[in-house]
C-alpha cells in the first residue's frame, strides 16, 4: 500500500507534504498538534509571499501563540502574527494589532477563500494595510473574496489545524522549495 501511495505520487509530481516540483511551501510546525504545510502562491501574490518568506527567515513566527480562534457557531478560521503574542495575555485588549512595521499592499491573486486558504490579514476595510498577521480557514468564506491577498493554501495537515486552539504555540516555521 506504501509502495503505491508513493509511486501514485511520484507520477502526479506531488510529493507526501503536498507540494509538486516548482513550488515554495512554509511548513508550520505546531506545538503538541502537528505540521501544517502551506503552498504559497508566490507567482500570483509575489510581494505578499516575498514578505511572509521574509518573516519566516527571520524566524518571526517562531514562539507566537494563534490568538483568533473561531469555531463557533462553526469552524471559520485560526490567526497568528501578532509578535506581542509571545508576552502579552491573548485577552489584552491591544492583541491582534501587532505586526512587523512593514505594510503589503493588496494582490489581487485569483485565489478564492477555500478551506484551507491562506490570506493576509488587514487592518479595518483597508486592503493595503497587511503586515504579518495572516488567517488559516477552517471552512470557506467566500464573503471574504477580493478583499484579502489570498496568499497561500493548505496541502497537508487540514485535519491539525481543524485542532489548533487560542494559545497553541507555533514552535517554528520554515520553508521548503522542491526542486
Amino acid at each position: 500500500m506504501v509502495v503505491s501511495l508513493t509511486l501514485s505520487l511520484a507520477l502526479i509530481g506531488q510529493t507526501s507534504d503536498g507540494l509538486r516540483a516548482g513550488e515554495v511551501g512554509m511548513r508550520l510546525e505546531i506545538a503538541q498538534r502537528g505540521t501544517v504545510m502551506v503552498k504559497l502562491h508566490t507567482r500570483q501574490a509575489p510581494r505578499t509571499t516575498a514578505r511572509i518568506q521574509e518573516l519566516v527567515r527571520q524566524k518571526f513566527y517562531d514562539g507566537q501563540k494563534f490568538f483568533r480562534v473561531e469555531k463557533d457557531p462553526r469552524p471559520f478560521l485560526v490567526q497568528i502574527g501578532d509578535p506581542a503574542s509571545r508576552t502579552k495575555p491573548l485577552d489584552d485588549p491591544s492583541m491582534g494589532e501587532g505586526g512587523s512595521g512593514v505594510t503589503i499592499p493588496f494582490e489581487d491573486s485569483g485565489f478564492q477563500n477555500v478551506e484551507g486558504a491562506v490570506g493576509l490579514a488587514t487592518r479595518g476595510n483597508d486592503p493595503n494595510s497587511g503586515d504579518s498577521q495572516f488567517y488559516l480557514l477552517l471552512s470557506p468564506a467566500r464573503f471574504l473574496d477580493g478583499k484579502y491577498t489570498v496568499f497561500g493554501q493548505v496541502v497537508s495537515g487540514q485535519s491539525v489545524l481543524e485542532k489548533i486552539e487560542r494559545g497553541d504555540v507555533l514552535a517554528r516555521a520554515s520553508l521548503v522549495q522542491r526542486p
